[in-house]
């Protein structure tokens, strides 16, 4: 195991996968980021692939207007792993990886983003505690073993200010709920449904459902960059009162909602495996 993998604060369930590997889909949401999306997409295969471990990447595009669809439909036809897609929602980050998550065929799904910011080898420490038999990979960017590169001073203030409110309100030991980089088995997406956010709250609204809704996680310490082309597409203005309609949202079910929606835990009968999301076979 690697030692730079940390605690969580809900130990995972025993589960049936046995020796099985998990396969894992990766979606990329893009809109305009013809400058790093090969890089980005060429670095998941190459740490998947040496790591020997089942996977598809999916591109979806959000309505981009350069050359982001050229280049990333030239890698898929070269490439049987890599996927694009046009993104069957209106525009909107949340709405894009909403798109990915309708169509992922893997086992467990991690959403990356397209600029380049996260570090593909830490797919696969997430792969790692997926197989452990946890439900959550969350990264942290500020734990012991985290790096971080060029993070824009006051993004960094807000950011550090938000997921502290977040971790005071829920009592959570999770200190990056903001960040999108995290993995989920196919199980998690199906729980926590309906999706709400449209926009980037969703990075918010998936972790925080998988908690409140009773899944296993472990935090894994990550590395990121600031990205080195294109632009940012997060409004902080704009995103402000989003992401405080999801906190509120999911903290009123945690408070009022007596468990409704918690996941129930599956037990097989007569020892008959169980299946997480069907165990789809990517090697077709």
């Amino acid at each position: 195991m690697d030692d730079r993998i940390g605690q969580s604060e809900r130990e995972p369930v025993a589960r049936s996968d046995g020796d099985r590997a998990i396969s894992l889909s990766v979606v990329v949401p893009a809109h305009n980021e013809a400058g790093s999306i090969a890089g980005t997409v060429v670095g998941i295969r190459s740490a998947l692939e040496a790591a020997s471990i089942e996977h598809e990447v999916i591109v979806v595009d959000d309505a981009s207007t350069d050359d982001t669809e050229p280049i990333v439909t030239g890698l898929a036809a070269r490439d049987p792993r890599v996927r694009y897609y046009r993104s069957h929602h209106p525009r909107g980050f949340g709405f894009t990886v909403r798109s990915g998550l309708d169509m992922f065929a893997g086992d467990a799904v991690a959403i990356v983003m397209a600029d380049g910011s996260d570090d593909p080898n830490d797919l696969v420490r997430y792969h790692t505690v997926l197989q452990e038999g946890y439900d959550c990979a969350f990264g942290s960017r500020f734990v012991r073993g985290a790096t971080v590169q060029d993070y824009p001073g006051a993004k960094l203030v807000l950011n550090r200010i938000v997921n502290w409110g977040i971790r005071v309100l829920f009592r959570s030991g999770y200190n990056d709920t903001t960040n999108a980089f995290k993995a989920y088995r196919r199980e998690v997406i199906e729980t926590v449904q309906p999706l709400l956010s449209n926009h980037f709250n969703l990075t918010v609204e998936l972790p925080l459902k998988a908690i409140v809704r009773g899944h296993s996680y472990r935090v894994v310490p990550i590395s990121w960059r600031n990205r080195t082309a294109g632009t940012s597409k997060l409004s902080l203005r704009e995103m402000g009162s989003r992401y405080a309609f999801i906190v509120l949202y999911v903290l009123l079910e945690r408070t009022l909602s007596r468990g409704d929606y918690r996941r129930r835990p599956h037990i097989p009968e007569h020892d008959e495996p169980a299946s997480v999301g069907g165990a789809p076979d990517l090697r077709a």
